[in-house]
Order: C-alpha cells, then sequence, then structure tokens
C-alpha cells in the first residue's frame, strides 16, 4: 500500500484544471497548493506554529544541506524531521540534485552519480541515487524524490537526450534503494528540457516504473514563462491521473495559476521569503517594494485586503522602517505576509475551480497585478 494517494474532486469545466486531496502519513491536504520551502528545516524566520495558522499543509525541506548539516544520522537520532523541527504535517526533501548542479563549480557527472565540492568547505563530495535515498530515508519525510540530472537552460538536444536517458536510469536504481516504501512516498522527475520527444520519452520511462507521483523538473531554470507553459501543456497529460503532479521550483502568482490550469497540483519555491528578505511583498494590487522612499509615511497595512497577522497588525511604513534598519522583525513580517499570499492565493484558485471559473479567475487577477502588459513586473 502505497503511504501517498491522490483524490481527485473535481476538474474546472472552464481551463480543465483539477481540484484534489492529496493523503500523506502527516495528513491530508487540498491541491493545487504551494509548499513553503524549509530548507533546512526551518521555513526561514518564520515558526511551525505560523505556517499552521497560514493553513500550510505540507513544507519542503533539502536533502543536500540537510546532509552537510546538521547530517541526516543526527536527524534520524532525533526521530526523523518531523520530531526534530515539531511539525507534524506533512514533509517533502528534494533529492538534493539541483543544488549540486547549481551550488558547486566543480561537478563531474558519472554514471554511478556525481562527483562535487562542498559549497561550504570544499571538500569533495559524492552524491548517488543510492545516496540520495539513503539520506531522505534517514530524514524521514512524507514524500521523497528521485535523484536525476538537472540540465542547465538551454542544453543541446544530444546533451538533453543523455541526461533524460541518465536520469532514467538513476530513477531506477532509487526505487531499487528506497528502504521505506510503505512509510515513504517516492516521486520521479519528468527531464527534458524543451524537447517534446524527450519529455514524452522521460515521462514513458518513469510512468513505466509506477511511482506513487511525479514531478516536473527542468523548469523555472531560466527559460521564459511562454516556454514553460508550453513545456507543461504537452508534459502534464503524459503523466497518470490518478497520481499527484509536482511542478518544482515555482512560486510567481502568474505561474502559479497558469501551471494550475495546466494540471499541476503541488508548487514549490523559496521567492516569498527571499524577496521578503528584500524587503518586496505581493499584494492583490501587484508587487510592492517596501524600502521605497514612498511608503516612509505610508500608515495603510502592506495590503489592504489581506487579513493576515502582519496587515492586521503593522503598517507600510514601520515594516520599511524595520528593514532599513536591518531589523529581523521587518523580514519576520514581510515572510510571513508573502507566504500568506501564496497559500491563500491557492485557496483562492481551488474554489474558482469549485465553481468552474479558473479562467476568469485568472483574467482578473492578471488584469488587477499587472502581469498582461508587455513591460509586466515580475518577481
Amino acid at each position: 500500500m502505497t503511504p501517498i494517494r491522490y483524490e481527485l474532486i473535481k476538474t474546472c469545466k472552464q481551463t480543465g484544471a483539477r481540484l484534489g486531496m492529496i493523503h500523506t502519513p502527516h495528513g491530508s491536504f487540498e491541491t493545487p497548493m504551494f509548499m513553503p520551502v524549509g530548507t533546512l528545516a526551518t521555513v526561514k524566520t518564520l515558526s511551525p506554529e505560523e505556517l499552521k495558522e497560514m493553513g500550510a499543509g505540507i513544507i519542503l525541506s533539502n536533502t543536500y544541506h540537510l546532509w552537510l548539516r546538521p547530517g541526516h544520522e543526527i536527524v534520524k537520532e532525533a526521530g526523523g524531521l518531523h520530531s526534530f523541527m515539531n511539525w507534524d504535517r506533512g514533509i517533502l526533501t528534494d533529492s538534493g540534485g539541483f543544488q549540486v548542479f547549481s551550488l558547486s563549480e566543480f561537478r563531474k557527472i558519472e554514471e554511478e552519480g556525481v562527483y562535487f565540492r562542498n559549497h561550504l568547505n570544499g571538500d569533495k563530495l559524492f552524491l548517488s541515487p543510492e545516496k540520495a535515498m539513503e539520506i531522505q530515508n534517514a530524514l524521514g519525510p512524507d514524500i521523497m524524490m528521485a535523484f536525476d540530472e538537472c540540465p542547465p537552460y538551454p542544453a543541446t538536444y544530444e546533451y538533453m537526450k543523455k541526461s533524460v536517458e541518465r536520469t532514467s536510469r538513476w530513477a531506477e536504481r532509487c526505487l531499487k534503494a528506497h528502504k521505506r516504501p510503505n512509510e515513504q512516498g517516492l516521486f520521479g522527475i519528468v527531464q527534458g528540457g524543451e524537447f517534446e520527444d524527450l519529455r514524452k520519452q522521460s515521462a514513458q520511462d518513469l510512468v513505466s516504473l509506477d511511482f506513487p507521483g511525479y514531478a516536473v523538473g527542468g523548469l523555472s531554470v531560466g527559460e521564459p514563462k511562454e516556454i514553460m507553459n508550453r513545456v507543461l501543456e504537452f508534459t502534464t497529460p503524459l503523466l497518470p491521473a490518478n497520481k499527484p503532479r509536482y511542478l518544482m521550483g515555482v512560486g510567481s502568482p502568474d505561474s502559479l495559476i497558469d501551471g494550475a490550469i495546466r494540471g499541476i497540483d503541488m508548487f514549490d519555491c523559496v521567492l516569498p521569503t527571499r524577496i521578503g528578505r528584500n524587503g518586496t511583498v505581493m499584494t492583490s494590487e501587484g508587487r510592492v517594494v517596501i524600502k521605497n522612499a514612498q511608503y516612509a509615511r505610508d500608515f495603510t497595512p502592506l495590503d489592504p485586503n489581506c487579513d493576515c497577522y502582519t496587515c492586521r497588525n503593522y503598517t507600510r511604513a514601520y515594516i520599511r522602517h524595520l528593514i532599513k534598519c536591518d531589523e529581523t522583525f521587518g523580514i519576520r513580517l514581510t515572510s510571513y505576509h508573502n507566504v500568506y499570499f501564496l497559500i491563500k492565493l491557492m485557496e483562492q484558485v481551488r474554489q474558482a475551480i469549485r465553481e468552474d471559473r479558473l479562467g476568469d479567475f485568472r483574467e482578473e487577477f492578471f488584469e488587477r497585478y499587472g502581469f498582461n502588459q508587455p513591460n509586466a513586473k515580475n518577481f
């Protein structure tokens, strides 16, 4: 019996988007949904209690970073990530593959795995499908990701073809090395860049292995939004309708809506906390850079249409003051608001699917946010 189960509740007549429920050993949550990212077993500046207040049903932690600090053995001794970080809802861990390819200047990809240098101290390290499974089995998340190669954008067809074939072989090795299949669900990752035939090959290879869920990887790595949407349009239908579909590393409001319309159930991104630390917030009226001088005497909330803790209690002028003074509380307030904003946006998306009007919701949101403008500011 797989520990991860997807239940389809409704399909939007206007767009085909799916309203569903994912059941995990640590609770169930509705989809489409956004996962806050807790790279080092914490969503930066936010407590687990605050994330629960917002309605987060699952968060993401990072295999690579937790392997380096504090070490997966220590997390295992603590009783696994749930116990270690005092979070009793769902957890997903990525495979570490993306970090190996994005953080390490020196790396050598071989069939057995990847040789690279620790980005903290330069030590030589080796990560393979088997090692990624060992680490994730020790960390104990509800959902684990297969170890894949995340190729750069752009990449040649020849490179991408070899990469896809290697990712498929590694996926098979991950399944064999997975020691807790009745307690943790392992998802496969579809790669293939912008090449339709390679995405098809990757999807067919992974679906034949019968993973309990599937991710679309290799997007949001620098390609234009139009390419990402086009890739989703031909990739998502290749994945089983009775299993979760996860778009990795995507968190801008427009892409969450467009991804849901193209059949995606799960999203994650560091975006809300990262831009929050820089003093940028998402609001119902568009992007606000709170450090700007125009907010020095603005005694209104960050977002007049938001009922989060930040907006109920603090003004733009005060938050600007905190951010300008490098006060941690300012970063907490902007991060809280941004994560809340995306969790509530996905609630609105789910409601729009229930009411068969997600296409209309998209038009209204894009108009209000200015995403329809030729030079629209993105995040």
